[in-house]
């Protein structure tokens, strides 16, 4: 990609010096009213150039610098959702544990739960009969 800019700014600046080469007569720009400046064209036309290559100089630096704020903020967003993702892994964890401790209480639950109701079937049938 380097090559390639570097190709395109040598060809610019080989065209702009051919163009000197052939426009040194004297011409006159009115920069604004009452100004004037009478210089060669060609002059005139390498002080443009240079504004303009200054000017995409300042639009790359402010894009550049717009692209890495947001970059920036991205980063900052995936940070704080690792860090999310983090606290609900731990609470995950937790609560298994929780379910792991209170387990064998559940099932001696569910034991004396299976008891009481054999001892009301068997209570039901006899007052049945």
């Amino acid at each position: 990609m380097r090559v390639l800019n570097f190709f395109f700014i040598f060809l610019i600046c080989l065209a702009l010096v051919l163009f000197s080469i052939e426009n040194t007569e004297p011409t006159t720009v009115q920069i604004i009213k009452g100004f004037q400046v009478k210089a060669p064209l060609s002059v005139e036309l390498i002080i443009a150039t240079g504004f303009g290559a200054i000017l995409a100089w300042l639009f790359s630096l402010w894009s550049r610098m717009q692209r890495m704020l947001t970059s920036r903020q991205e980063a900052r967003q995936v940070r704080e959702k690792e860090q999310q993702i983090q606290e609900l892994q731990q609470d995950i964890e937790r609560y298994k544990a929780e379910v792991d401790a209170k387990q064998p209480l559940l099932e001696s639950a569910e034991v004396t739960s299976l008891k009481t109701a054999v001892a009301e079937t068997k209570t039901a049938e006899v007052t049945t009969n």
